[in-house]
């Protein structure tokens, strides 16, 4: 996953790119909608940016609870969750 931060836009913008080597057509568009809907998850909490979503392999068959978690911690890894400035006590 690539993420550049920008902070001239309004909402995160999401891209795609899957290898024949994920599937049929059909199965690729149901990773695509699994993938945004992960992203629609997050959408409050990433920085304005593109990210680019690659995948490999056997993608289709990867679980839902499992892509989740390899999202957060591909997201956190990019550095696409801005810090929050921590209070003074």
């Amino acid at each position: 996953m690539s993420f550049a931060a920008d902070a001239g836009l309004a909402r995160p913008r999401v891209a795609f790119a899957l290898s024949r080597h994920a599937g049929t057509a059909v199965a690729r568009n149901r990773v695509r909608r699994r993938l945004r809907a992960l992203f629609r998850e997050h959408a409050d909490d990433l920085a304005p940016g593109r990210y680019l979503v690659g995948t490999r392999g056997a993608v289709s068959a990867v679980t839902y609870r499992r892509a989740r978690a390899e999202l957060a911690r591909l997201l956190e890894m990019a550095g696409a969750f801005p810090r929050t400035k921590s209070t003074p006590k």
